[in-house]
C-alpha cells in the first residue's frame, strides 16, 4: 500500500480522501489543514466519506518528516501561486509523488518559465519525488479525451474542446465574481479575461494536444464575447445578480497550425441560463465538457459528471482527481521526474468495480 496525503480540503480535497481511500493500491495516512477548526476531525467527516480513522493535522513538518511516498496537493494555487509553488517543491524535495491541479503553467511542463519549472527539477534531483500536474479543464477534458477521441476520426480538420457551466453552481464566490467578473458592471475588467491570461492558463493544452498529433503550435489567438444580463436573478447558492451586469462569458484559446485555428479550447460561462441562451448549452443540468472533433466523420463527445448532491462542479472536481490520484501507484513505480498529460497513461479503474463506499 502506498502511504498518501491529502493537502488540503476543500472542493478538490474532499474528493481526493474519497478517491485515496477507494483506492485498492492506496492507504491514507494523513490529511493537512489550513484551518485550525479542522484540526483534529476526522478525514471522513470533512470528506463526507464516514469515519475513516485519520485525523486533520496542520503540522506539515511532521507530515512530511514521515516521508509519505505520495500527496495529493489539493490547496489552492488561483490567488496563492508562489506559497502552492513553495509547498509542492517542500513536497517533492522530501522525496514524495505529487499530483496537483494547482499549477497551470505546469500542465504543459515542457514549455512552462524556467522560473517554476527549474525549482521543481531541483527538487527532484535532490529528493527524488515527482510531480505531475493536472485536472479537467484545463486537464483531461482538453488533452486525453481530444486525443482519444481524435484517432476514430479519418480527417481531422478542427479539434475543439468545450467548457459549458452555470457559474452559480461553483462553490468559489469569489472566483466567480471578481476573478470571472460575473454580477460586476461590463466596464469591469475581470483578471481572468485580460488579454494573455487565457492563453497562460490553456495554451499549454493547445500545445499538448498539438505534440500528441504530432503538428506544432506556431501561435495562440484568443477571442472573448461578454453579455450583461437583460434582467436581475436570484440564484440558489450565490445570492443576487443585477440587470445590466455581466451575466456570461464565452472565450477561445486558439492554437494556429499552419496559419488557421485548428485546435480550439472554448469557454462558455453564464451565471443563469437566461443570459446568452444562443450560446452552447450543455444537454441537460447545469454544466458540462465537450470534445468536438471536425472532419470525416464529426465526432462529438459530451461528459457529464455530477457529485455531492447531483452536483457538477463538484463532479468536475471528482473527475479531476480521478484522473490524479488514479496516476499516484504508476509514478511510484516510474523514474523521479517531472511529468505532464502525454507521460501519463489513462487507465482503467482495475480493482474498484462493485467496490463503492458510499
Amino acid at each position: 500500500m502506498i502511504a498518501t496525503v491529502v493537502w488540503g480540503t476543500g472542493n478538490v480535497g474532499r474528493a481526493a480522501i474519497r478517491a485515496v481511500d477507494a483506492h485498492p493500491a492506496l492507504k491514507l495516512t494523513a490529511v493537512l489543514v489550513h484551518d485550525r477548526a479542522k484540526v483534529g476531525k476526522d478525514a471522513g467527516e470533512l470528506a463526507g466519506a464516514g469515519v475513516l480513522g485519520v485525523a486533520a493535522t496542520d503540522d506539515i513538518d511532521a507530515v512530511l518528516a514521515a516521508s509519505p511516498r505520495a500527496i495529493v496537493y489539493a490547496a489552492s494555487g488561483d490567488v496563492r501561486f508562489d506559497d502552492a509553488l513553495a509547498d509542492i517543491v517542500r513536497a517533492v524535495q522530501a522525496g514524495a509523488v505529487v499530483v496537483t491541479p494547482a499549477l497551470y503553467p505546469l500542465y504543459d511542463q515542457r514549455n512552462a518559465p524556467p522560473e517554476l519549472r527549474d525549482p521543481v527539477l531541483a527538487a527532484i534531483k535532490e529528493g527524488g519525488g515527482s510531480l505531475f500536474v493536472s485536472g479537467v479543464d484545463p486537464g483531461w477534458g482538453n488533452d486525453v479525451l481530444p486525443l482519444l477521441i481524435s484517432g476514430l476520426g479519418t480527417d481531422v480538420d478542427v479539434v475543439r474542446c468545450q467548457e459549458i457551466f452555470d457559474y452559480s453552481t461553483y462553490e468559489q464566490p469569489d472566483a466567480v465574481r471578481y476573478l470571472v467578473g460575473m454580477g460586476q458592471p461590463m466596464d469591469y475588467a475581470p483578471p481572468m479575461l485580460m488579454t494573455g491570461v487565457p492563453s497562460m492558463v490553456w495554451g499549454g493544452q493547445a500545445r499538448l494536444i498539438a505534440r500528441g498529433l504530432g503538428v506544432e503550435v506556431t501561435e495562440l489567438r484568443e477571442t472573448l464575447e461578454r453579455r450583461p444580463l437583460e434582467h436581475s436573478v436570484t440564484t440558489r447558492t450565490m445570492g443576487e445578480f443585477e440587470q445590466g451586469t455581466q451575466g456570461a462569458v464565452r472565450f477561445e484559446v486558439q492554437g494556429i497550425v499552419d496559419g488557421e485555428p485548428r485546435i480550439v479550447i472554448e469557454h462558455v460561462t453564464r451565471i443563469h441560463p437566461s443570459c446568452a441562451p444562443d450560446w452552447p448549452t450543455p444537454p441537460s443540468g447545469d454544466g458540462a465538457h465537450r470534445v468536438i472533433i471536425e472532419g470525416r466523420p464529426r465526432i462529438e463527445v459530451t461528459v457529464e459528471a455530477t457529485d455531492e448532491g447531483e452536483n457538477r462542479s463538484a463532479g468536475g472536481n471528482a473527475t479531476a482527481v480521478g484522473r490524479l490520484v488514479g496516476a499516484i501507484d504508476w509514478l511510484a513505480a516510474a523514474e523521479p521526474g517531472l511529468y505532464d498529460a502525454l507521460d501519463v497513461p489513462l487507465r482503467p479503474a482495475a480493482g474498484k468495480l462493485g467496490r463503492s463506499r458510499s
